[in-house]
């Protein structure tokens, strides 16, 4: 797999800014061409522009696998519209989360085999939204495990005070090899500088040499 580093708004905390599948990336507006290109080649993806409840945290607010996304309830009829329209030649299922959480992105961590959902998350949605098995579960007693960790269908990499226990349970779950790691010179909060799929790797510019080896690993790499 590729692996590039890249900053999106002069930032390096790219996963805030970019929901990616094996099909699309999901940025916002007015990203320079050049990172568009980078997002777009690494991951061989196409790239579709949009705000999320008129917001630029794509990453945070958006979640989802190759099978269909999950998008907020403070989502804009128009940029439903938009999404739609956009992604309808894609497959891609639309589900409206009704759940007073908000920040999906960070509260679902899912490939196309499973998903961890938080537990801030309510029960009753998990029904009508998961195409996937789905375990309603926090890691490291944060309902956020979409923040603390990167899935693709191969490998993961996750933060780095997990014990053994957990690392191998979400590992069962997510039927994933998974590889303790940071980003952004120690940054352990893995997805807010981490775009990964099954088909490349990008890290935010901070990212270090013995970063980018353990998240290698963590990916089969």
């Amino acid at each position: 797999m590729e692996i590039e580093k890249l900053r999106v708004y002069g930032s390096p905390h790219i996963g805030v800014y970019v929901f990616v599948n094996n099909q699309i990336a999901i940025i916002p507006p007015g990203v320079e061409e050049k990172v568009k290109s980078v997002i777009s080649e690494v991951l061989n993806v196409d790239v579709i522009e949009s705000k999320i409840a008129g917001s630029i945290l794509i990453g945070v607010l958006i979640a989802g696998n190759d099978n269909g996304l999950i998008l907020p309830r403070t989502l804009r009829d128009d940029e439903y519209e938009y999404l739609k329209k956009s992604i309808g030649k894609y497959g891609l299922n639309l589900y409206i989360s009704r759940s007073k959480v908000t920040a999906l992105g960070n509260v679902f961590l899912v490939n196309n085999n499973a998903c961890i959902i938080g537990k801030e998350f309510e029960p009753e949605e998990l029904n009508q939204i998961s195409d996937v098995v789905a375990y309603h579960r926090n890691i490291l007693e944060l309902p956020i495990p979409g923040s603390l960790a990167v899935v693709n269908d191969k490998g993961g990499v996750i933060h780095p005070d997990v014990s053994n226990g957990e690392l191998d349970e979400v590992s069962k779950f997510l039927r994933v090899g998974l590889e303790r790691a940071t980003v952004n010179s120690g940054v352990p909060f893995i997805k807010s500088g981490l775009i990964v799929n099954n088909k490349g790797i990008i890290v935010g510019e901070n990212t270090t040499g013995p970063e980018i080896l353990r998240i290698r690993r963590g990916f089969g790499e």
